[in-house]
């Protein structure tokens, strides 16, 4: 996926969000569980404080001496069992009152130990407790412990709700924005997909310019490489055109110079001039035929059409190789290989298969064999053998030069191989030779990357 390509603009927009998303959330999850608690807390602490001074206000000492309370506390959960609310009242002398809450244990009267109201954290009988209390004077002068307490695990679980469903709810806005982010994203670099399939469109030959309108801050770089394709064009035809006019201005002067290098030649006193001129017009002549092929081969023709199709591509020269060694037998072996379109020229493509497909017909024996074969990384593989005699280890690495040819009594220029080796640089393959069990065998291989 081209949204996991390292180094995308789409990672490192995505990246980016996620960060900024993921900070935001994260400092507004902290702010909102900080306030909520410290809003909870004060309410807790407020309510106990007006619960303890009621419970003071409510209490009197009996004529027999007992403590009692006029009427029950306001908050009902002081009555309930084990509730987490409690109250106790206690004095020297007098039996102690606790709420009905508090069926077990007591609480720690060390905190009212001050007409001023006090709290701290302490145990209660079900657990830690927030736990306020003062002291007043009786009707004897005896102090009067009053304290109150409401567990601490009612506060934690207020807020471990509130956390809970402001985690979810945060999770889902989180999801929303990054899915809002991930559309935004999408949206906003669709144009540079349509860029990069224009791309694919002319470097395939599908098209002669980036086609399609684009925003404002991409169109002048359009533009721009479309005017830089045409110039290009014109400049390569130009100098294809030229080149071939050079060659055919100098086929006058070499056909006079070869004329005069014969006479010298039948002269006895000149005769070693008239070869050395003789062999350096010769390597003269295959210079421009060399280039006067290159020159044909793309002069006036626009790149690529509709790319190469595996193995279609061969079905036609292989018929045209049949009737030229009408003694040699041509194979097709596309047992490894489906139907592939490559993005390469076809008319250079054939033109390569056509050099080598005659060099071995040239050399062979009986057969001449093609194969195409792919493999798990996407190579294209083509190889062509024959069953001739193959060339010496030695000589191969000379095997492309210009004017190279191995048997002067073969029919041929030395030209062929060269210009393969041109045409597949040019189209980005490799292209090698190597002795086989039988003969030699033409090796080209088409990476992922073929086709510049």
């Amino acid at each position: 996926m081209r949204w996991l390509v390292l180094g995308s603009l789409r990672l490192r927009f995505l990246l980016a969000l996620s960060l900024w998303v993921l900070l935001g959330i994260a400092a507004i999850w902290l702010s909102a569980v900080s306030i909520f608690s410290s809003h909870v807390e004060q309410s807790y602490h407020e309510e106990l404080e007006v619960h303890v001074r009621e419970l003071g206000a409510l209490t009197e000492i009996a004529s027999d001496g007992s403590i009692v309370l006029t009427r029950p506390l306001s908050d009902p959960r002081y009555a309930e069992p084990l509730s987490g609310f409690y109250w106790q009242v206690t004095a020297k002398g007098h039996k102690p009152l606790r709420s009905q809450s508090m069926t077990r244990g007591s609480l720690d009267e060390g905190i009212a130990h001050s007409p001023e109201i006090l709290h701290r954290l302490d145990n209660g009988p079900t657990g830690p407790a927030i736990t306020y209390g003062f002291t007043r004077k009786g009707p004897a002068g005896e102090d009067i412990h009053f304290v109150i307490a409401t567990d601490q695990r009612e506060l934690d679980r207020l807020i471990g709700g509130f956390t809970r469903d402001l985690t979810a709810w945060l999770a889902g806005l989180a999801a929303l924005l990054l899915a809002t982010g991930f559309a935004i994203i999408s949206f906003g670099l669709r144009p540079l997909d349509r860029l990069s399939q224009a791309f694919a469109r002319l470097r395939h030959g599908d098209s002669d310019e980036l086609e399609g309108q684009y925003p404002a801050e991409i169109a002048p770089l359009a533009a721009d490489l479309n005017t830089y394709a045409r110039q290009n064009e014109a400049m390569v035809a130009r100098a294809r055109v030229q080149a071939g006019n050079l060659a055919h201005s100098l086929r006058t002067p070499l056909a006079i110079i070869t004329d005069e290098a014969e006479r010298l030649t039948a002269r006895d006193d000149c005769k070693d001039t008239g070869k050395v001129l003789l062999d350096q017009a010769s390597a003269m002549e295959q210079q421009i035929e060399y280039q006067l092929a290159r020159a044909r081969l793309g002069a006036g023709r626009k790149p690529a059409g509709r790319g190469v199709v595996l193995p279609d591509v061969a079905l036609p020269i292989l018929r045209a190789m049949e009737r030229l060694h009408p003694d040699k037998r041509f194979t097709l072996d596309t047992s490894g290989l489906e139907r592939t379109v490559l993005p390469l020229d076809p008319v250079d493509f054939a033109e390569v298969l056509s050099i080598l497909l005659d060099n071995a017909g040239k050399w062979a024996r009986q057969e001449v064999r093609l194969a195409f074969a792919c493999d798990r990384a996407g190579e294209n593989t083509v190889t062509i053998a024959d069953d001739g005699p193959g060339i010496p280890e030695a000589m191969i690495p000379r095997a492309f030069d210009v004017g190279t040819r191995f048997d002067p009594d073969t029919a041929g220029s030395g030209l062929g191989l060269a210009i393969a080796r041109d045409l597949c640089d040019a189209m980005g393959l490799e292209l090698g030779l190597t002795n086989g069990e039988r003969g030699l065998v033409a090796t080209l291989r088409i990476g992922l990357g073929s086709g510049r």
